[in-house]
């Protein structure tokens, strides 16, 4: 990896050209210099692209399928439920909630152009809206039959739908909802005056489950293309008639990206793959960490507004979420040493002050998320704590440092 690193700044410093030619939809020709270093910046986003893009959705994609098959099986043998299923669907659950956590630096295109991420992820959850919901015999039944899913996505609308959704049925205060509670009757007091059984919160969790599911299929078809995923994914989302091509012209958002300043793509500059990868993408989530869904509790704004309040995960979905920076400029998921090809082995090389900046800050706010974690103390139940304001200030100094970073990548030559 060191020697492939020399080369790389070798080829950066020689400043040699290329040309590469494309093709508009009239064939006609056009000749464009490629530089040393968007040549560099093409290599990173590739790196970007195939360590960290692409696996995290094909992950994602994986494990909620998974999730609805679990929850299916469960439905399928309610009569002889047993707690290790239970126990299973909310392993799995949690295992396809990091990946997702660890997709939003990149929420950017297909997640936001298709509505995906609200889709998906939007929280508080409704739960008089689920109450009425579920206390309708007719559309329990809609939600049960062979069109339940898409029912369920076309129909509950965002506040009943995705992760939460899912989360409120297997999860209790922390723990794996017992078999006892999904055999009896809901007793949560927003249910107070509607008799809901936990069979028709199954039913409810695995139309869902089957949206967030075909959801995923769709992310990662529109990011990898049609070549890049499995024939039963595309053919899910084909099936549901998703939309999943922004650049008509490149199979998947992937390859437009890698297609900056050709005809067609959304990238005009080389610059911009990387100022929308600072900006758009890690800036973003950044800053939605520590003002929206860690501030908005902490200050007082909206006490309500915590996600993962059923699991008690939050404080391990912020984690990821930074992780999901750390990923995206170190080249690779859970790297601890930046790829050679990676955009923090760039900037170590021509910017290596704000590299440090950013390394420093980046490491401070995972330390920080870290604490919150070891405290043993759920967000929602002390979302007030020192340690959370020191989280927020850890983060916040993160997120000055990326837009720096977004600053800088705009001129770089």
């Amino acid at each position: 990896m060191k020697k492939y690193f020399s080369l790389m700044v070798a080829v950066l410093l020689a400043s040699l050209t290329f040309t590469s030619c494309s093709s508009d939809d009239d064939d006609d020709e056009t000749t464009k210099t490629t530089t040393a270093t968007e040549t560099t910046i093409k290599n990173i986003t590739s790196q970007y692209l195939t360590s960290v893009v692409y696996p995290t959705y094909t992950n994602l994609a994986n494990e909620t399928s998974d999730l609805y098959d679990l929850l299916a099986a469960a439905l399928d043998d309610y009569d002889n439920l047993s707690q290790s299923q239970i126990n299973a669907i909310c392993t799995k659950f949690i295992s396809a909630r990091a990946y997702w956590e660890e997709s939003e630096a990149f929420l950017y295109g297909p997640a936001t152009t298709f509505g995906i991420d609200p889709h998906i992820d939007t929280w508080p959850l409704d739960l008089e809206g689920l109450a009425v919901a579920l206390s309708n015999s007719a559309q329990v039944a809609q939600l049960s039959g062979e069109d339940g899913i898409a029912y369920a996505g076309a129909k509950l609308g965002q506040e009943l739908l995705g992760f939460h959704g899912i989360e409120f049925i297997i999860f209790r205060d922390g723990n794996p909802r017992t078999v006892s509670a999904l055999k009896g009757i809901e007793t949560d007091e927003a249910f107070a005056k509607y008799t809901v059984t936990g069979k028709e919160e199954l039913i409810y969790a695995v139309a869902v489950a089957g949206d967030l599911r075909d959801r995923c299929f769709q992310l990662e078809v529109a990011w990898r293309g049609e070549d890049g995923v499995s024939a039963s994914h595309l053919d899910r989302v084909q099936e549901m008639e998703y939309e999943y091509s922004i650049a008509d012209d490149f199979d998947g958002y992937g390859e437009n990206m890698l297609n900056a300043k050709v005809s067609g793509s959304t990238y005009s500059t080389w610059q911009k793959v990387l100022v929308t990868i600072f900006d758009g993408g890690c800036s973003n989530i950044c800053n939605e960490v520590a003002n929206s869904k860690m501030g908005n509790a902490y200050t007082g704004e909206d006490p309500n507004y915590i996600e993962s309040p059923y699991s008690k995960n939050s404080f391990t979905d912020f984690y990821d979420n930074i992780m999901s920076i750390k990923n995206s400029l170190y080249g690779g998921v859970h790297a601890t040493t930046p790829a050679s090809n990676s955009i923090m082995a760039y900037m170590k090389t021509v910017n290596p002050t704000l590299a440090s900046s950013i390394d420093g800050a980046l490491a401070d706010a995972l330390s920080s998320l870290q604490t919150c974690i070891d405290s043993g103390v759920a967000f929602v139940d002390n979302y007030s704590a020192d340690y959370v304001g020191t989280a927020i200030k850890k983060i916040n100094a993160l997120d000055a440092q990326l837009q720096a970073a977004a600053t800088w990548a705009a001129t770089v030559e």
